[in-house]
């Protein structure tokens, strides 16, 4: 039986897993506790921003075998649905040079050559979702000229926690995985669209988490 972590940023993102399940435990963090197909699930709401999930990934991620990602993202050109998270990387990440910003993979030196951005997650167990790289930050994009900005990096999808996830989970030497489901265009009606569309693509991603819970 495996130890599966299990976050989301948001409230209505972790009560969408496998809901009105579980025992809730009082902490720092909110926390449900559950057994699904054979796996001891915790599920916990970090909260918004990188600093909120790498300290949720690091607090409970060290007695765990797997760290998952739920939730839901912006779209940079890619359509809607939910998306296997195949890389993740932090576009906030890097060096300041005069007319560029120059991206390295988070927690390396910013100085010198920029190799690869991106952190690779766990492969793929036959889901049948589309793959994408996402660029996490602390900003809700909002604007496309910051989405084509992203999307030169590779990037499919926009959020604020994963790329801090594969990082925390790396330094803990933990494998991970996300799936994320689309709720808006990375555009101005990003906000309206975004809590229009927050518990149905939030239902989305939590239903492709049960299915690779159970494939596990």
């Amino acid at each position: 039986m495996a130890n599966l972590l299990i976050l989301a940023a948001l409230p209505e993102e972790a009560d969408a897993l496998l809901p009105d399940t579980g025992t809730r435990e009082p902490g720092p963090l909110p926390i449900r506790r559950l057994t699904a197909h054979k796996h001891n699930l915790t599920v916990a709401t970090c909260g918004l921003g990188k600093v909120n999930a790498a300290l949720a990934a690091g607090m409970l991620g060290r007695d765990t075998d797997l760290i998952l990602m739920t939730g839901t993202c912006g779209a940079l050109g890619a359509g809607p649905g939910a998306y296997w998270i195949a890389e993740a990387l932090q576009h906030d990440y890097g060096a300041i040079h005069p007319g560029t910003f120059r991206r390295y993979r988070a927690g390396e030196w910013p100085i010198g050559e920029a190799g690869e951005a991106h952190f690779a997650a766990m492969p793929d167990p036959g889901l049948g979702l589309p793959h994408a790289r996402i660029a996490s930050g602390d900003s809700f994009v909002a604007c496309p000229d910051a989405a084509a900005d992203l999307q030169s990096l590779g990037a499919t999808l926009v959020d604020m926690e994963v790329g801090a996830v594969a990082q925390a989970a790396a330094r803990l030497g933990k494998t991970w995985g996300a799936i994320k489901a689309v709720t808006d265009d990375a555009n101005d009606a990003s906000g309206g669209d975004f809590q229009a569309n927050l518990l149905r693509a939030a239902r989305t991603a939590a239903q492709h988490i049960e299915r690779l819970v159970a494939l596990l």
